[in-house]
């Protein structure tokens, strides 16, 4: 008999620093489940990705045990570094952001990516990351 599950979470945690103190401890004391069980593997699993916002989907079980799976950092923040820009545009129909994303810059993201998506096709996964930069008011050269 499968398991029941008593809730699925979504933490946002820096890579290799999750600690017993908010929002860590707090979300997870609130339905009993050792919090130690969970702080370990994440930092372990996540030590090559020190420093960056991850996104922890947490699966809590009756039996007060869980799962958890990390997804990359967010596609906004991968164009944000990959341009070297604080933040996108505050307007991004009619101010855009002079630095143009190449089709190699692109390229890199969506593969970086590609396993978080729903599809393994790779110009669909340019798509979507080209989508969220035209909502930041960068543009993609050629």
């Amino acid at each position: 008999m499968a398991k029941e599950v008593k809730a699925n979470l979504k933490l946002k945690i820096k890579g290799g620093q999750a600690s017993a103190a908010p929002p860590v401890g707090s979300t997870l004391g609130q339905y009993g489940v050792n919090m130690m069980d969970f702080i370990q593997p994440f930092n372990d699993a996540t030590k090559d990705m020190m420093g960056q916002n991850l996104t922890a989907h947490i699966t809590i079980y009756d039996d007060r045990s869980m799962e958890f799976r990390v997804v990359s950092p967010p596609t906004d923040d991968r164009i944000r570094s990959e341009l070297g820009i604080n933040k996108g545009s505050g307007r991004p129909n009619s101010e855009k952001i002079t630095k143009k994303l190449t089709d190699a810059q692109l390229t890199k993201i969506a593969t970086e990516k590609a396993h978080d998506m729903n599809t393994e096709d790779i110009d669909a996964v340019k798509k979507m990351v080209a989508g969220t930069a035209r909502s930041m008011g960068v543009e993609i050269e050629g």
